[in-house]
């Protein structure tokens, strides 16, 4: 018992000192045996507003890979929201879990719950695992959603939007790189082809790209093969491909000590958060070796961006300008970097601190 005890201890210090290095203002734990719920809340920031962040369900290894997990992308939220001009903080959640087989009404419901004891300080939506009809259920017990189904007067599944966004990004990107912002001929491989990255394939294909795909889920793959030429491989092998663009569009941390000298691209866009294992380490090596990074919580800022409007109660148009200026941003950090000789990351996280500052001592009175 004295042994268990103080493993719990130990527990909860690393928890808490990963709270005070990245910054973070509340972890909710979530745990309802009926229904099987086991859930993470992760409130980064709340200086520029509420924070906001999709809710990802994922067959996490263990307890600690999902804490993880969840502090990495609500930090990134913060970053994602100051950089697009939202007044928003930074939030996430995830529930433990698969995501093909261990949904119910009941824990969406009883997650949603939780979500409304927060009182508004945290706003859900849709990540990796979550459909709108999900979010649909969690909504019936707290106001505090984005992107329910447009049939209830929401703004619908964000993934259009947010690969709008990586596509913008991708094309900031190549003009940086290439002088030309044309994906035409461009060998591009995406990793994970499921709602964001399939919207991104079909628009690649139809600027006349070269794709490569790859995704853990044999029925994706199909529904893309069904109608476009594309190339297949198998998901360990997708950095070993000829590529001049690597579109990582799944998980996180696809840039690391294992791949990192593998890639054959000059660009990295891609839809997934935290691309980087780790961002001094691997921002760093991609300086050096000449691969233009495009920061992950810019490009794929489009989906926050939709959710905002749902929010704020402004129209689609208006979320679709928003994105399309992720363009001009990305050229903007990419010529920082380049002549500060700093990481993609690092200019595009000092662009976000100083938002965030300037607000603060605005309610501060400076």
């Amino acid at each position: 018992m004295i042994e268990t005890a103080t493993q719990n201890s130990e527990s909860l210090s690393e928890i808490l000192g990963m709270m005070k290095s990245m910054g973070h203002e509340q972890i909710v734990f979530c745990q309802d045996e009926r229904s099987g719920l086991r859930a993470i809340i992760a409130v980064h920031n709340t200086i520029l507003g509420p924070s906001l962040g999709g809710t990802r369900m994922w067959s996490y290894k263990s307890e600690a890979e999902a804490i993880k997990d969840v502090l990495r992308l609500s930090r990134g939220m913060t970053y994602k929201s100051a950089i697009s001009g939202l007044n928003l903080g930074g939030g996430k959640a995830v529930i433990i879990g698969d995501a093909r087989k261990d949904k119910s009404e009941a824990l969406f419901r009883r997650f949603g719950k939780f979500v409304d004891s927060l009182g508004g300080k945290y706003i859900t939506a849709e990540d990796v695992g979550i459909s709108p009809r999900d979010i649909s259920y969690v909504a019936m017990e707290t106001d505090h959603v984005a992107g329910l189904p447009i049939a209830q007067g929401g703004s619908g599944d964000p993934s259009p939007v947010t690969a709008q966004g990586v596509y913008m990004g991708m094309k900031g990107a190549a003009k940086f790189a290439y002088g030309s912002d044309s994906l035409a001929g461009k060998k591009v491989a995406v990793q994970g082809v499921g709602h964001v990255g399939a919207y991104l394939v079909e628009k690649l294909v139809k600027e006349g790209a070269k794709v490569t795909i790859t995704d853990i889920h044999e029925d994706s793959i199909q529904a893309l093969t069904s109608k476009f030429s594309l190339d297949v491989v198998k998901p360990e092998n997708i950095y070993d491909v000829d590529m001049d663009i690597y579109a990582p569009c799944a998980l996180g941390a696809t840039v690391n000590d294992e791949t990192i000298h593998k890639l054959k691209c000059s660009i990295i866009a891609g839809a997934a958060n935290n691309q980087l294992a780790q961002e001094e380490v691997h921002g760093k090596i991609l300086l050096e070796k000449g691969i233009v990074y495009a920061p992950d919580f810019l490009v794929n800022a489009g989906g926050i961006i939709n959710c905002y409007a749902e929010v704020a109660g402004f129209d689609s148009d208006w979320s679709m300008d928003e994105t399309e200026k992720i363009y001009l941003t990305t050229q903007e950090i990419l010529k920082k970097s380049r002549d500060e000789n700093i990481p993609t990351y690092l200019a595009a996280n000092r662009m976000a601190e100083a938002r965030i500052e300037a607000v603060r001592n605005l309610a501060a009175g400076f």
